[in-house]
């Protein structure tokens, strides 16, 4: 019996993969090297100088700067672009530290401010001369004026096309 299909019945040929161009694989490769030693570099400077990862630095700062220095989780989770699990399990590190505080929210029984403390804003004054330091040190020094424009734009143009607004999308502080 024959069982291969007639031509009406076949399925069309899978495309083939857009593979990268050698100057293609050259860039991301670069961009791969580069971020990956970025983010180990931040981090041990930050462990070094506070004991604390560069993750949990980011979630100081942008408590720092809310109004009250405080903010709700799920806002907070939006800020750093993690999931919810992980923001909790960081915020539990850092109450542990003293650092921040949890509160309920008062308009949604299930709903929590995460708050900056006094102590926290202490680590924040200490930490942050040698953080910038460390960031003018591997980024922004390495650049000139120029190339600083124009890898804002480049991060801005890729950052937007990755946040998608549409309802249900899949984005980590949503998990």
């Amino acid at each position: 019996m024959n069982t291969a299909p007639t031509s009406s019945d076949e399925a069309p040929a899978p495309e083939e993969p857009r593979w990268l161009t050698t100057d293609e694989q050259r860039v991301w490769r670069s961009y791969l090297h580069a971020t990956t030693l970025l983010e180990d570099h931040l981090d041990r400077q930050l462990q070094r100088d506070a004991g604390m990862p560069h993750i949990y630095y980011g979630l100081l700062v942008a408590l720092a700067e809310s109004p009250r220095r405080r903010l709700r989780m799920t806002e907070l989770a939006m800020h750093a672009k993690i999931t919810r699990s992980r923001l909790s399990h960081a915020i539990a590190r850092l109450e542990k530290n003293g650092w921040v505080r949890r509160e309920d929210c008062p308009s949604d029984k299930r709903g929590q401010f995460a708050v900056l403390t006094e102590e926290g804003v202490e680590v924040l004054r200490r930490t942050a001369p040698g953080h910038v330091e460390a960031v003018r040190q591997a980024l922004f020094d390495r650049l000139t004026p120029d190339q600083q424009k124009a890898l804002g734009e480049i991060m801005q143009i890729i950052a937007e096309g990755l946040q998608p607004s549409e309802a249900g999308a899949d984005l980590p502080w949503l998990r």
